[in-house]
């Protein structure tokens, strides 16, 4: 996939195609939703931004969307130091990064389209539930339970049984999570959209569903790759 966003492209053409880059329109202040049916020349214009650092800001969204997860199965060979690092890096801060970007839409849309649409009242109760014990969750990882795989990977462990313990108690939280997860999914119909919504709306199902997927690959290197080798 080639980057192919110019300054003729409509706005909401390319929230649509990459639906990060609606933080990138939100920090500018270019209204991608009501407004997004314009190019980004216009956009620049009415707004006196400079357009090569913005195409620059969409291209750096592009470049971190290009290099997420292509082949798992390359971690089946790499010790456990470089999963773990990988695992940080490449979600604990994606994740939070996009919990955080997302939660004002979330809210946003539950808000004004809620009264119209029960279900997103549910799906903003959900994603907040969701928010919360995935931040927990990585910060508990971080802390306690990564420092204990790399002691059990090398030797120095103190107590295994225990470590081993806090390794299958973290499986049992990504089953809560994914179980959040299939909640949204079903209380949004797989995330089918009403005819009534607006960009704002198409924008939050979009990036649930992208959240969803990190996620599920998050928990793929985890449970597949990494806590194997420590437990039976």
């Amino acid at each position: 996939m080639t980057f192919t966003i110019t300054e003729n492209s409509l706005v909401k053409d390319i929230v649509n195609e990459l639906p990060k880059t609606s933080d990138v329109f939100k920090k500018n202040r270019i209204d991608f939703c009501c407004g997004g049916n314009i190019p980004l020349t216009q956009a620049v214009a009415q707004n006196g931004l400079n357009m090569d650092s913005l195409l620059e800001e969409l291209r750096d969204v592009f470049a971190k969307y290009e290099n997420t997860e292509k082949d798992v199965e390359v971690w089946t060979d790499s010790d456990s130091n470089t999963i773990i690092d990988h695992v940080i890096t490449n979600y604990h801060r994606v994740s939070e990064e996009e919990l955080k970007n997302l939660s004002p839409y979330v809210t946003k849309v539950s808000r004004v389209h809620g009264d119209n649409h029960p279900e997103l009242l549910k799906v903003n109760e959900l994603f907040y539930e969701f928010k919360k014990e995935l931040i927990e969750h990585m910060e508990k990882e971080e802390a306690i339970v990564f420092p204990l795989i790399k002691q059990l990977a090398d030797g120095t462990v103190e107590n295994r049984e225990e470590a081993i313990n806090m390794i299958v108690e973290l499986e049992k939280e990504h089953d809560h999570a994914g179980e959040i997860l299939r909640q949204i999914r079903e209380v949004t119909a797989d995330f089918e959209l009403p005819l009534d919504a607006c960009g704002t709306y198409r924008l939050v199902y979009a990036r649930l569903e992208a959240l969803e997927g990190l996620t599920f690959m998050h928990v793929h290197l985890e449970n597949n790759i990494l806590f194997p080798r420590y437990i039976a």
